[in-house]
């Protein structure tokens, strides 16, 4: 007998459309015994119950509290490297990419999408050079509105009341998402050349890039909120380079890990 956490994440993959094979590899069991569980009767008295508790757990369908922080930063890293996708039975998932060379930012993703959607599972599917971090439910475009066809660039994005009420009680976190997702801290090195010699200067400073209007508007009211100075590098990046807004900046976000 497997646990039935794994089960439940089995039959959450096979609902999203992963192929038994992978799937069974994802699991750690066979893909006889997936086959099985997919179109078997041998969880059947624990499926529909379980399935009935999954369905009540939207904070927006259904009251839930809601873990505003976790999913002010969730949104951040969504409208950053995420993307929902539609699977079978009405079931979403939410996707967010990872880079390998940051597993402490790869963790982070995973616990908070388990605080906001605490019913549904969160699994792991490595890429190359990235990990997805991946969890399924048929109320992620409940709380992600924004999602739609194509790439966030070439369409609208635009925050609702109840998303900006979240964003404006906790602004640090939704700059952590956003900095963490497409942005970045390091050192800029600048040559100025006087009495005949080249000097370098050296100085930490955020960057945040992203082809949406929208959402670079999203980051510079945020920052504004914070009371970090920003400015525009390039038409689509935003750059934090003074040394009392990096240092304002780095007690929500600081280097990636």
């Amino acid at each position: 007998m497997y646990p039935q956490i794994t089960v439940d994440m089995a039959l959450r993959l096979s609902v999203v459309g992963v192929l038994d094979q992978e799937n069974a590899r994802i699991c750690g069991v066979s893909v006889a015994t997936i086959r099985h569980w997919r179109c078997g009767r041998r969880r059947a008295t624990q499926g529909p119950r379980t399935t009935a508790e999954r369905a009540r757990q939207c904070p927006r369908c259904h009251g839930r509290t809601m873990d505003e922080a976790a999913y002010s930063y969730l949104l951040g890293l969504y409208l950053g490297d995420g993307h929902i996708t539609p699977g079978r039975r009405n079931v979403f998932a939410l996707s967010v990419f990872c880079s390998d060379d940051w597993p402490g930012l790869l963790a982070a993703a995973r616990n908070t999408l388990a605080a906001v959607m605490p019913a549904s599972g969160v699994f792991l599917v490595h890429r190359q050079g990235c990990t997805e971090v991946k969890s399924t439910s048929k109320h992620w475009p409940c709380l992600f509105p924004q999602h739609g066809p194509g790439r966030k660039h070439t369409r609208r994005i635009e925050l609702e009341q109840w998303q900006y009420a979240i964003v404006y009680r906790h602004p640090g976190e939704f700059a952590r998402g956003l900095f963490h997702s497409d942005g970045w801290r390091g050192v800029n090195r600048v040559r100025r050349r006087f009495a005949g010699r080249d000097h370098w200067y050296e100085y930490p400073r955020y960057m945040f890039s992203n082809e949406s209007g929208d959402i670079l508007q999203l980051c510079g009211e945020t920052l504004d909120q914070l009371g970090v100075a920003w400015r525009f590098s390039r038409r689509n990046a935003i750059s934090v380079a003074r040394r009392e807004a990096v240092a304002r900046l780095d007690e929500f976000v600081g280097p990636k890990y």
